[in-house]
């Protein structure tokens, strides 16, 4: 993919938001950037991310239990960290502070509970063109995907629900890179929409049902596409 940005997204559903909003902000030390309104009782509480954002969406509506996704936890470089440190939020999602370069990771990893780490791997490799960074392990821009296979793993039975629900990548031009994934074999989750001025965003789900969001968003990219 041509990125628009060298970081991906990382997006998480939450029914909790002061209690999120306090691990996310003081515990963790993302810096809050900007609230947005996204419709349907949402706000999407946008946190800077070492170069990406953490897309802290608060639901209004109680979300449904769907399980739990394949992004199972968030690495985040941290510099002066002598050794790693693990934390979990109010909503039982896994975070772990890394020093720079631990297993690979300088900005932003996931690690990724996988049913089969061959499906994932001609996937990320051969549909997304993703560059390996070692066995099971390939590299998004500065963001690091790191496969965990286990067979019995359940499959994603849908994006909304609580904890790490999707990824997002900023893309030049949304409508080639969603034709290109889904020709090369990828499912659709939903086709490109244009959101007013401000992106024209896509979805497509990965080999267990993961949901991947397609942006290109206008203030990277320039005017939308009419």
């Amino acid at each position: 993919m041509k990125l628009a940005k060298d970081c991906i997204d990382i997006g998480v559903q939450t029914n909790q938001r002061e209690a999120m909003l306090a691990f996310w902000g003081d515990e963790v030390g993302l810096p809050f950037e900007e609230l947005l309104k996204v419709g349907g009782g949402t706000h999407q509480l946008r946190h800077g991310l070492n170069g990406a954002v953490f897309k802290l969406n608060h639901v209004r509506d109680p979300l449904p239990d769907n399980g739990a996704t394949g992004y199972a936890e968030l690495l985040i470089a941290r510099e002066g960290l002598a050794a790693t440190k693990s934390l979990a939020d109010p909503d039982g999602n896994r975070v772990t502070l890394v020093p720079p370069g631990h297993l690979g990771v300088t900005t932003v990893g996931m690690r990724m509970r996988v049913r089969s780490a061959a499906a994932f791997r001609q996937f990320y490799g051969d549909t997304l063109g993703l560059e390996p960074a070692g066995e099971d392990c390939f590299r998004w821009g500065s963001t690091l995907l790191l496969l965990e296979e286990n067979p019995s793993h359940a499959t994603c039975r849908a994006m909304a629900g609580k904890g790490f629900r999707y990824i997002t990548v900023q893309v030049w031009d949304v409508d080639a890179e969603h034709a290109r994934v889904v020709a090369g074999g990828g499912a659709e989750g939903r086709p490109p929409v244009t959101l007013g001025t401000t992106a024209r965003i896509s979805f497509v789900t990965d080999p267990d049902g993961n949901w991947i969001e397609i942006s290109q968003r206008a203030s990277l990219t320039g005017p939308l596409p009419t």
